[in-house]
């Protein structure tokens, strides 16, 4: 995988113990950083990691610890791996095994087990704890014996790491790790060629692309995760067509609003395309499914996925592609290019579709006496992002609101809650980015990359004391909340829907403080004028922080019935649900 380091092992003894085992077959990976939530559990594996100079970020809850696994293989290009316990962790991990499963996350998660004597006909846990895993991730398997422990532990690592990623879950029998065991081989990782697409595929496709007068990219994680960010900005740019990105593929084509768009704002622009190029990304609920209204109905697709099952899901594609996303594009440049394709023209049309909703985005939120409006956070943020840094979204309105001002303009620059929508997990996911630019800059001899968390105060609430594995770990973040006193989508769902809402007030509180608990920078921000000197002041801190900015209240009613400022088009409430669940957009 791109980003992928190999470490040397530091022990090579003919005998070890299997936390050991496990540590150092984890390093020949490149695994730098570690998630765990204390404990007993994995206490000769933590030994053994500490051994190998591999850092332990220590979490407060399970999903965090295993959010920030998924953050670091986001953000990093390998491995992300976390620790936890069987029995009360597991239950408590499984929103954050799902979300990194869905994102295509490659994590190994090791989950401490008691001994199989320990178990009982008649005791009120299951035999297997892993059961409740299982169908919610890509693989997931027990090791047998302390001596097989290496074996496993590849096998999990290479589960993870080809085809789709996703999360490998590997259970280990708690007193294997002290166990003493003969030392494992140590092979080194098994590397595959990514998979080529066929000839006649690309040719297929290619015909289709030749003929198009409006084509369109829309770049999704697979591409990202694959390392087709140059491959896209090549074709773009030689054949002017623009790329539509979402989730971990915004930023491969930088968001210049010429040929990079993000997928949230510009998808009002999809209906006019006459041949959709589908890279590396799955269409779901927030592609419309790839149907209409959301695009033309008589649109042509190309569809391009390392797994051939994703290829026609939900409608027909008239050209399925099957392999690698970087290798796909580069064989469709060249066939192109073969047929002597130059351009297809300035894709300004783009922008004419954008028009009316972009006059209606500038004339929200700039007023400097009234409530703090979203986009004004939006607005100075982007005025002080440096290009390479890393946003994590989270929150429901608010990650509305800022997707419409954000432009990402970097490879991995982008990540957010989609598509499982867990709220909070934001707050590690960032975390594990920054473990993640942290470990890159020492690697490289550079600069770490700044990480950005937006987030509403409903979402923040659910993982605040994170803040505490940040401080531990000496990790900067900076951490934005837009704070309306309420759960906003569902609250102005009710208001939108029925006139009145209930069970949706949260009260304005002084969430800056759990900054300066942990030891960082925290400050509460109320008026519009004061919130870009609190970013400068954050950004040039050394150390995390937490702004609370005082939004607007009543600010996502607005959003809610005006089409032309929803980027992520869904509903609260079935009464209000629309055809297909596939509404249009303006």
């Amino acid at each position: 995988m791109a980003g992928q380091k190999k470490r040397k092992a530091k022990s090579k003894t003919n005998r070890m113990n299997g936390g050991e085992v496990i540590a150092t077959a984890l390093a020949g990976y490149g695994v730098c950083t570690v998630a765990c939530l204390s404990g007993t559990a994995h206490t000769h594996l933590l030994f053994a990691f500490e051994n190998h100079d591999i850092e332990i970020v220590s979490g407060r809850h399970e999903t965090a610890t295993v959010a920030v696994a998924d953050g670091y293989a986001r953000i990093a290009g390998r491995l992300g791996v976390a620790l936890i316990k069987a029995d009360q962790g597991l239950p408590n991990a499984m929103s954050g095994i799902i979300t990194a499963n869905q994102a295509c996350s490659p994590v190994v998660v090791l989950v401490s087990m008691l001994p199989d004597p320990k178990r009982e006909a008649a005791d009120e846990w299951p035999n297997d704890w892993l059961d409740m895993v299982k169908p919610y991730a890509k693989w997931v398997r027990s090791v047998p014996s302390a001596d097989r422990l290496e074996e496993f532990v590849h096998a999990a690592a290479r589960h993870a790491l080809t085809g789709r990623p996703g999360v490998a879950v590997l259970g280990i029998p708690q007193h294997f790790e002290g166990q003493a065991v003969d030392a494992a081989k140590f092979y080194a990782p098994v590397v595959t060629d990514p998979p080529a697409p066929s000839l006649d595929s690309i040719e297929r496709a290619a015909d289709i692309l030749a003929k198009a007068k409006r084509p369109m990219v829309l770049a999704g994680s697979g591409a990202a995760l694959s390392g087709a960010g140059p491959a896209l900005r090549k074709f773009a740019k030689a054949f002017d067509v623009p790329v539509l990105a979402n989730a971990l593929g915004r930023g491969l084509v930088p968001e210049d609003m010429t040929l990079g768009f993000s997928w949230p704002l510009a998808q009002v622009a999809a209906k006019d395309a006459d041949v959709v190029v589908v890279v590396g990304m799955r269409l779901t609920e927030r592609m419309g499914y790839g149907l209409a209204p959301r695009f033309n109905g008589k649109a042509k697709f190309i569809q391009i996925d390392v797994e051939a099952e994703e290829i026609g899901r939900n409608r027909i594609v008239d050209a399925p592609v099957c392999g690698d996303a970087r290798l796909s594009v580069e064989a469709l440049h060249k066939a192109l290019k073969k047929r002597k394709v130059v351009s297809k023209g300035s894709p300004t049309w783009v922008n004419k579709a954008l028009k009316v909703r972009l006059a209606r985005i500038e004339e929200l939120g700039k007023d400097a006496t009234g409530p703090i409006h979203p986009y004004r956070i939006g607005r100075d943020l982007m005025a002080l992002m440096p290009s390479d840094a890393v946003y994590v979204g989270d929150g429901a309105d608010v990650q509305n609101w800022m997707h419409a001002i954000l432009r990402i303009r970097s490879d991995r620059g982008f990540m957010d809650h989609y598509p499982l929508g867990s709220m909070g997990i934001g707050t590690p996911l960032a975390i594990g980015a920054a473990a993640a630019a942290r470990d890159l800059a020492r690697e490289n001899g550079t600069k770490a990359r700044p990480v950005v968390l937006v987030t509403g105060d409903g979402a923040f609430g659910f993982y605040a004391a994170e803040f505490n594995a940040a401080a531990l770990a000496g990790l900067k973040i900076i951490c934005v909340i837009s704070n309306d006193g309420a759960w906003g989508t569902e609250k102005h769902g009710q208001l939108n829907a029925v006139g009145k809402s209930i069970n949706c007030e949260l009260g304005q509180w002084d969430y800056h403080l759990i900054g300066q608990m942990f030891g960082g920078h925290g400050e509460k921000v109320e008026s519009p004028n004061d919130v870009k000197p609190a970013l400068k002041r954050a950004f040039a801190a050394d150390t995390f922080s937490v702004i609370n900015v005082l939004t607007d209240p009543m600010a996502g009613l607005v959003r809610k019935q005006d089409p032309r400022v929803q980027t992520v088009a869904f509903e609260d409430l079935v009464s209000s649900l629309k055809t297909h669940h596939t509404p249009d957009v303006a």
